[in-house]
Parts: C-alpha cells; sequence; structure tokens
C-alpha cells in the first residue's frame, strides 16, 4: 500500500514541478497557487507513504538508501512549505521542488526492500535522519546560491523581466543561504558523530576511513570553512552563492558513491 501512495507522490510532485516552471513565465501567480496546492497534496501523500512503510518495517524507515533519500525530499518540501508560509514565497517552488523530485526518482531506481536489522544497529537511523537534514539544510543554502546568481545577472544586465519580479531581493537571498548553512552545519556534525558511535558498537572502530567517512568529512570541513568564512571574515554574495553550489555538488556526489558501493543499503 505505501508503493501505491509513494507513486501518487511522484507524480504529484513532478506535476507539482512543472506547474511552478511554468508559472516562471506568467505574471499572474495563479499556477503558483495551483502549484502549491498538488505540492501539499503530494506530501500529504508522501507522509503516509512514509508511516505506513515504518508500521509496517517496525521501526523508523531510515535503514537503506531508498528510505533516506525518500526522506531527504520530504524533509525538502516541508522547508519549502514553511518558507511559503512565512515569506509568501512562491517563486522557491520552482527551484526546491525538482530537486525533491528528483530525489524521489532516483530512490525509486534503488532496491526498496525493508532491511532486517542487527539489534546492534536498530539506532542507525539516528545517524541517517541528522545527516539527511544537514543536507536538507545545504540544499536550501544551494538553492538560494543559484537564486541569488540568476537574480545578480538580471540586475546587471538590467532584465527586468517576469523572473526579476518573482524573484526576491538579493539581501534575503544572501540570509537565506546563510541561516541555512547555519542550521544544515551542527546538524551534519551532529550526523557524523553518530555515525561514529554506530560503527563504534557495529564494528569496535570510530573511524574506518571507509569512502562513506572520508566524503563526509571532506564535506564537513568544506562547510566549516565557508561557515567561518560568512561569519569572521564576512564572505558574501557571490563568493558565498558559488560556494554553497560547489558544496552541494559535493554533498551529491558523495552521495551516489556511497548508494553505488552500498547497493542501496545504509547498514
Amino acid at each position: 500500500m505505501s508503493v501505491m501512495f509513494m507513486m501518487a507522490t511522484m507524480v504529484l510532485y513532478l506535476t507539482g514541478t512543472a506547474l511552478f516552471l511554468g508559472s516562471l513565465l506568467r505574471r499572474s501567480e495563479a499556477w503558483s497557487q495551483v502549484s502549491l496546492g498538488v505540492t501539499a497534496v503530494g506530501f500529504v501523500s508522501h507522509t503516509i507513504a512514509l508511516a505506513m512503510r515504518m508500521m509496517v518495517a517496525g521501526h523508523v524507515p531510515l535503514t537503506s538508501f531508498y528510505e533516506a533519500l525518500s526522506f531527504f525530499s520530504w524533509s525538502l518540501v516541508v522547508v519549502f512549505l514553511w518558507v511559503e508560509f512565512r515569506h509568501r514565497l512562491h517563486v522557491l517552488g520552482a527551484f526546491i521542488l525538482p530537486i525533491a523530485s528528483l530525489s524521489l526518482l532516483s530512490a525509486a531506481a534503488l532496491p526498496q526492500e525493508n532491511p532486517a536489522l542487527a539489534p546492534m544497529l536498530q539506532t542507525v537511523w539516528v545517524h541517517v535522519t541528522l545527516s539527511m537534514l544537514g543536507a536538507v539544510g545545504f540544499a536550501v543554502a544551494f538553492v538560494a546560491g543559484i537564486m541569488y546568481l540568476i537574480q545578480d545577472g538580471l540586475l546587471k544586465s538590467k532584465r527586468f523581466n517576469i523572473l526579476y519580479a518573482k524573484l526576491p531581493s538579493l539581501d534575503f537571498l544572501d540570509h537565506l543561504n546563510q541561516q541555512s548553512i547555519v542550521m544544515g552545519f551542527p546538524l551534519l556534525t551532529l550526523g557524523i558523530i553518530t555515525g561514529a558511535i554506530s560503527a563504534q558498537i557495529a564494528g569496535g572502530s570510530y573511524l574506518s576511513w571507509n569512502p562513506e567517512q572520508a566524503g563526509a568529512l571532506v564535506t564537513w570541513m568544506f562547510y566549516f570553512i565557508v561557515l567561518l568564512g560568512r561569519i569572521t571574515v564576512g564572505w558574501r554574495a557571490k563568493k558565498a552563492a558559488y560556494l554553497t553550489i560547489i558544496g552541494f555538488a559535493g554533498v551529491v556526489l558523495t552521495l551516489i558513491g556511497v548508494a553505488l558501493k552500498g547497493h542501496g543499503s545504509i547498514a
């Protein structure tokens, strides 16, 4: 039954994505309102699918890459709906929902079985949850960076078109970029710590320098430098936008590498 709801979610998210992208070409916000409604229905369907999978599995459904990517997609939509509720920023859906849809489509290509976990791995979901939430923060920073560069380019070329009117100010986007990193970095840090603890319980070593751990540590160091630069040196605007785009590309490559190596299984 959860598969049926997940399929419905993918259709709704893809429909919402198409409508949001189409709304970028129209001055009217009618398409955006419809897109928002479709996305909200998709989010409800997604939530039901996750809840049903948890009931079937008997544990929090975050022990495979299928589940992790589904949770990542769900969390991204949560962030979008929250920002939309606070700021009425419809245009954000045209940038976030494609990522959420792509994540869900990628999840569908992975094995969807509920893996049987040894008792020592029953809490691995804590590590996965924190790591994925950190990735969500970096994804939002990535989106803010993309939007910043587009808006900056439109301003410099004096193309005050429909997209320019829909995008928020550069100051708002720069603030969103920074706040997203500020939220994502501590979550990734906690994810790495809990992952090390899980590795110690399962294998007797906190750090084994496998590709997963090495990738996580490189990502952590990169965002630590970016966050430090923003807080102390005052890195802003284009530099911060480019760095967060590069950083998220690294996050995606790390996830792809780990997924291919693990054949869909986290534990």
